[in-house]
């Protein structure tokens, strides 16, 4: 911060308080692909700052004393349920350097696992770039927008219009015994099709790309069927491919300037998750703008809790910065708070840490206590186990000074910054300036914590289009899924008592009903009250 802005406070807060009551384009983020929430499940929370202020969902609101709904009569007994559920849960993180993405990125290479997951928790770093006009104005929403169709085509194999080209060709093709010339798509359907073959298309297709495959063709009319399989069946209606082959959909995603978090699950499996809460902490310009800060995704799977925090930490590798990573990671724990605000959400966690289990990713910039000479040395032995020893993310852990008690898998690929764009060369290796001169560090890293967590793998991918490599870990998750006896006496005890206002009981009314200009509102950025004469500053503890 220069002289000139500390000589004139006044203009720096007006700024920012323009900056907290900007709207969004968006509507505060955006919406999942599920338009309500199972009976009885707390209703998706977006955003919110402060204890009495938050945001829903567009269509995800629900009365809060559904509980007290009389049972319904003739309704059957649920199935038995196991004690508990394994479930494969895929995590990636990936800074794209403030690059938008363009059509044809591919991301299946960082999205690729030996098998398919159950659940995938994507966080990106500088959707946006980190400049004066995304971090105070108005929230750029387009990056994110596109990045979640990427994930869309990634996750569910929906295909572009020249390959649905394509594949009408090879159709035909094997129809006719003969190779025709591939057609435009206002061409596709010159070649009539059966209704059987349409019915055998949208099976391997699905029917998603079934529809834009029809929808493509100008010369069906009247005569094209939406979904052949629904007009015969009915089948088809959940969007599923086909039996075998699982389809996602998305469950939550919020963006903060940069950062910017989604989670996607297999589609069968949103019925069994609740309790769905966001909370953001800025930890940026002035100590808390959104430039750096994290983003953290609360909710319960079956009976057991999860919380995801995509986090950018401060950067720098100065002697001292670390210090400045440390003070962000402590903040974020103490400042993250997911209020129970909702009736029946009184057994629902509070912070980070009450969770049973907890992922931690991002660009959490740790970089290497070493020298550029002796860096790029160990780099052209692929000596990874040497560099390791001089991670400030190791040495903070050992000392105890950070993230005590976590866990990370152990680390076979080589650093993931700097690299210079569509290149496989590190800064280091090119640039001769040392006011430009990065060291080559594993500044993208997965931590978690909790027992029902077990690490299959952790890698990077090699995606060229920003100067970061993605990094990916995919778990088994051993989840609960009975309520054991003491979470029932202490839910039907919670269940008895009557709200007392109705902020603890929300309505059906619209969230700007309830409370006036909250629903734009962009993220839970808790505000610090600058230090006065005499006021005395405490650090956080270690967090053990």
């Amino acid at each position: 911060m220069t002289a000139e802005t500390m000589a004139k406070p006044k203009s720096a807060w007006v700024g920012v308080r323009r900056w907290f009551n900007s709207q969004s384009k968006a509507d505060d983020g955006f919406h999942p692909d599920y338009s309500f929430v199972g009976e009885g499940q707390a209703p998706a929370r977006k955003s919110s700052s402060g204890d009495d202020y938050y945001g829903f969902s567009e269509g995800l609101l629900t009365e809060a004393v559904d509980c007290l709904k009389p049972a319904k009569m003739g309704a059957q007994s649920p199935p038995p349920v196991e004690d508990s559920v394994k479930l494969k849960l895929f995590v990636g993180t990936w800074n794209v350097g403030g690059k938008s993405p363009h059509d044809g990125l591919n991301l299946k290479d960082w999205l690729r696992s030996p098998s398919p997951s159950d659940i995938y928790v994507l966080g990106f770093q500088e959707i946006v770039p980190l400049n004066a006009g995304n971090v105070l104005g108005p929230e750029d929403s387009g990056p994110a927008t596109k990045w979640l169709s990427l994930i869309r085509q990634a996750l569910n194999g929906t295909k572009s219009d020249e390959e649905l080209c394509q594949y009408y060709a090879a159709a035909v093709e094997h129809k006719c015994g003969a190779s025709p010339r591939r057609p435009r798509p206002d061409q596709m359907m010159k070649q009539r099709l059966s209704f059987s073959d349409l019915i055998s298309i949208e099976d391997e297709l699905g029917r998603e790309d079934f529809q834009r495959f029809v929808a493509l063709n100008s010369n069906m009319g009247s005569e094209a069927t939406p979904s052949p399989r629904t007009n015969l069946s009915g089948a088809g209606d959940d969007g599923s491919k086909n039996p075998t082959k699982p389809r996602y959909r998305l469950m939550v995603s919020k963006q903060m300037v940069g950062i910017f978090l989604c989670v996607w699950v297999r589609a069968d499996l949103n019925e069994h998750i609740s309790n769905l809460k966001v909370s953001c902490v800025g930890r940026g310009i002035m100590g808390y703008l959104g430039n750096k800060g994290s983003i953290s995704i609360s909710m319960t799977i079956y009976q057991t809790t999860f919380c995801f925090v995509c986090t950018h930490l401060a950067s720098g590798e100065k002697e001292g910065d670390e210090v400045r990573r440390n003070s962000d990671v402590c903040e974020i724990l103490k400042k993250t708070r997911f209020n129970n605000n909702s009736y029946g959400d009184s057994l629902s966690p509070e912070t980070i840490l009450d969770h049973d289990n907890i992922v931690w990713l991002g660009d959490l910039n740790y970089r290497l206590a070493t020298t550029h000479v002796e860096t790029c040395e160990l780099l052209e032995r692929n000596d990874w186990e040497a560099l390791l020893e001089k991670d400030q993310l190791k040495l903070e852990q050992k000392a105890g000074r950070i993230f005590s008690g976590w866990e990370e898998g152990s680390i076979h690929f080589a650093p993931t910054y700097k690299y210079l764009i569509d290149s496989d060369y590190y800064v280091a290796q090119a640039c001769k300036s040392k006011d430009k001169l990065r060291i080559p560090a594993w500044c993208d890293r997965i931590l978690w914590k909790g027992e029902a967590l077990k690490q299959q793998w952790y890698v990077r991918g090699e995606s060229k289009f920003s100067d970061h490599r993605p990094v990916s870990s995919s778990f088994v998750v051993n989840v609960r899924a009975k309520e054991s006896n003491i979470e029932k006496k202490l839910v039907k005890s919670s269940s008895c008592r009557k709200p007392s206002s109705t902020r603890f009981c929300p309505t059906k009314s619209s969230p700007s009903t309830i409370l006036p200009g909250v629903a734009k509102i962009q993220a839970e950025e808790l505000l610090v009250i600058p230090a006065t004469a005499g006021t005395r500053l405490s650090f956080c503890r270690p967090v053990h």
